[in-house]
């Protein structure tokens, strides 16, 4: 799978019951959180992106991933576990976490806000940041550097199709990375 697309970032965290009646947040008694906002609220071209929670249950779906699709998202990147695995990969969804695990979401963890900045593995993400995946992981290219980038990527996509053209025709890998400076 590959997805290209703008970053909605969404924050979550652990909870530890279905809903918290009697909270000091509102936001307690709501089951999943903000999650079902969250998704409703994805819009064309979006990648949804989740943090924030422990690895101790599936944050994304099949059913998520149905509504995903109807808003026009590109796909999904989940810091955590995925589940309806089969299913997701029949609806041919672009979805990259740590893998499959079956525990369901409820009650085990709330979005607790989203459209925000957050941070993955040491890595901001803020709203409208382009994220690019593939089978090798999922990068994260700012808002403010993304014509650079894509100028650099694509002058190195064109040596490196010249190296590749050099050594089919046979000559050493030392050889072109001494004329072409690329390996």
């Amino acid at each position: 799978m590959i997805v290209i697309g703008r970053a909605m970032p969404v924050l979550a965290g652990d909870v530890f019951q279905f809903a918290a009646e009697g909270s000091a947040n509102s936001l307690s008694a709501k089951p999943f959180g903000l999650m079902l906002e969250a998704l409703d609220d994805l819009k064309p071209n979006e990648i949804y992106i989740g943090t924030g929670s422990s690895p101790r249950n599936a944050l994304w779906g099949e059913l998520m991933s149905v509504r995903a699709l109807r808003c026009g998202a590109r796909g999904a990147v989940l810091n955590g576990y995925v589940r309806d695995t089969n299913k997701i990969l029949a609806l041919e969804y672009p979805t990259f976490c740590f893998g499959s695990y079956g525990q369901d979401s409820a009650p085990r963890y709330q979005v607790h806000d989203f459209r925000i900045s957050i941070e993955i593995g040491g890595v901001l993400i803020r709203p409208g940041d382009i994220l690019f995946g593939d089978i090798d992981g999922v990068v994260v290219i700012p808002a403010e550097a993304e014509r650079e980038t894509f100028t650099l990527a694509l002058e190195k996509v064109r040596g490196e199709r010249t190296v590749r053209k050099a050594l089919e025709e046979g000559m050493s890998a030392a050889e072109a990375f001494r004329k072409h400076g690329i390996m």
